[in-house]
Order: structure tokens, then C-alpha cells, then sequence
């Protein structure tokens, strides 16, 4: 199921059902939380840049950092779903996953219940 989607860096807070969830699916994720829970947001982007993961967030600063200050990202995944439903964001990350592969890396997507969103970055 992988296909062209490349490594994953998730900045969730309480995401390790998201995290198990992509394992399963054969997906290369380091979860921060368990890494380095203490990191602030400029670090991770930055591991996640040179690591050439696409960052799973549910954080805007994270669009701040690559559209006001210019910084080159591999791929954001921002989740914006109210009530934080963690078995809401695994599937609409599978059907993004499966239906969107090739519009994720380089791109800055947003995942709603609505629609997703894709900006070339």
C-alpha cells in the first residue's frame, strides 16, 4: 500500500493510534511524542527536512514556517478536524493515502471532514 508515499514525521499530540495505524500499514513514521516529546516546531521541520519526511500535524504554525518564512518542505499533512477524532483522521489519511499518493509530497495538504486541500510547496 506504501506506493510513492515517502517516510512520515508526526507531530501529534496523543497520535499513537495514527502512528500504530501507519506502521501497520508498512509506512516509515517516527512519532516526536516518543522521540522527543520537548522539541519545539522549527526543530522537528527541520528533522523532517532533512530526513525527507512529510510532518502529520495538527498544528498551523507549521504552514506559518513554509509560507511566511520560505522554508522547503518534503510535505505537510495538516489535520483540521474538530474534536481532535483520532479513528476520524486514520481514515481520512488512509483515503487520502490511497486515493491522493501522488499529491502529497511537496505539497502542503489540509485534511478536513469536508474536502482536502492541496498547495504546491
Amino acid at each position: 500500500m506504501r506506493g510513492s508515499f515517502p517516510e512520515a514525521i508526526s507531530r501529534f499530540h496523543n497520535g499513537e493510534l495514527i502512528v500504530d495505524e501507519l506502521k501497520k500499514l508498512g509506512y516509515d513514521i517516527t512519532w516526536i511524542a516518543e522521540e522527543n516529546p520537548s522539541l519545539d516546531d522549527i526543530s522537528i521541520f527541520k528533522i523532517a527536512q532533512k530526513e525527507n519526511r512529510i510532518l502529520l500535524t495538527n498544528d498551523k504554525d507549521f504552514g506559518d514556517i513554509v509560507f511566511r518564512q520560505k522554508l522547503v518542505s518534503s510535505g505537510i499533512v495538516l489535520f483540521r478536524i474538530k474534536g481532535q477524532d483520532t479513528r476520524e483522521k486514520i481514515k481520512l489519511l488512509t483515503k487520502v493515502l490511497v486515493s491522493h499518493k501522488d499529491r502529497i509530497s511537496k505539497h502542503f495538504v489540509v485534511i478536513t471532514k469536508e474536502k482536502f486541500r492541496f498547495t504546491p510547496i
